[in-house]
């Protein structure tokens, strides 16, 4: 443990002595393993840029490395494109806004180069917090509600990929995940927990998931919108808020649960199946994120094609303070 909190150390000193890019950057990161809702921030912040005067008319980008793509190097992602070629949040993130040029490159520092190149005027860097040779104009860390860091342990004994201490690196820090209603004294524990310095604006946000849309649309079965009864599959770090939100409207007769970011296989495809088989008028929901690979598989039954749809996620601020204070923020970059 002594090791790996040197090795930590020396990482964020690194991080604080490296270049910024030509063009102002935003990154959105964290210091836990998953589930603090990076990709649906990272959508957030893209919508602030193009309503707000200062960035409106700009030329937005999206930089990833894209995790567990099978392509290699700097690639600009198409929303014709595929989870295994661009990774599963880059292809959402281009298909809701295919204005907003996508790229993906492990390499971040070569990757802003060649967006700069295409002639970006700023780039939402995708968790490049503890990316080490580029340090973002504006660092924005996220702080899961239901999983405090400061009541969380570093790897393998807690999810904490990162030491507590970097949070006096972030520029500004956003509680993700938060109910939708909540009191003065909940937003000063937080602060008083983290120890923020004056010059860290603490916001608070939550998630709000919208209305399932097909996935198949050419062979989307519409007669499954008005079903009560639901199949649910998802491969994403934590599907309790999923599952607890969709509880309020639908009976969750299965829920199949696959590891974060996972492809899926025939097999997979074939118990999906079997559900559906099992529940002949229950409809088939999944995420986002998954609806994008299922959508890289072959062959998929019709029964499956007919009744999935996507349920989307959307990040937004508690109070409406918080809002206009963040967006005035974004617009002094």
């Amino acid at each position: 443990m002594l090791i790996q909190r040197l090795i930590l150390k020396r990482a964020a000193k690194a991080w604080r002595k490296a270049p910024g890019a030509e063009v102002p950057t935003i990154c959105v990161g964290n210091i836990t393993v998953g589930g603090t809702g990076k990709t649906p921030h990272t959508e957030m912040i893209l919508r602030l840029l193009q309503d707000g005067d200062r960035w409106g008319n700009a030329n937005l980008a999206v930089l990833s490395r894209g995790y567990k793509r099978k392509s290699k190097g700097f690639q600009m992602v198409q929303t014709d494109s595929t989870a295994a070629f661009a990774g599963d949040e880059p292809l959402q993130i281009k298909r809701k806004f295919p204005a907003v040029a996508v790229a993906v490159d492990k390499n971040r520092v070569e990757g802003c180069a060649r967006l700069v190149q295409d002639g970006v005027d700023i780039i939402v860097l995708d968790d490049a917090f503890q990316y080490k040779k580029l340090h973002a104009s504006l660092n924005i860390v996220l702080v899961n509600w239901n999983r405090p860091y400061f009541e969380d342990s570093l790897l393998p004994f807690g999810r904490l990929r990162d030491l507590p201490s970097r949070m006096a690196d972030a520029d500004v820090v956003i509680v993700t995940k938060c109910p939708h209603e909540l009191d003065p004294e909940d937003r000063e524990r937080w602060g008083e927990k983290m120890g923020l310095r004056p010059d860290q604006p603490l916001f608070f946000t939550t998630e709000e998931y919208e209305a399932p849309v097909p996935v198949f649309e050419a062979d989307a079965d519409t007669r499954y919108n008005y079903s009560k009864t639901v199949i649910l599959f998802s491969g994403i770090a934590d599907d309790t808020p999923l599952r607890a939100q969709l509880s309020d409207t639908y009976k969750i007769v299965e829920a199949l649960k696959f590891p974060d970011h996972h492809a899926y296989s025939r097999a997979d495809i074939r118990q999906i199946a079997a559900a559906v088989r099992k529940y002949p008028t229950a409809a088939l929901l999944t995420t986002e994120k998954d609806a994008g690979r299922v959508l890289d598989c072959k062959d998929v039954p019709a029964a499956i094609r007919q009744r999935l749809f996507a349920v989307p996620v959307r990040a937004g601020f508690v109070e409406e303070a918080d809002r206009e204070a963040f967006a005035q923020r974004l617009s002094t970059l």
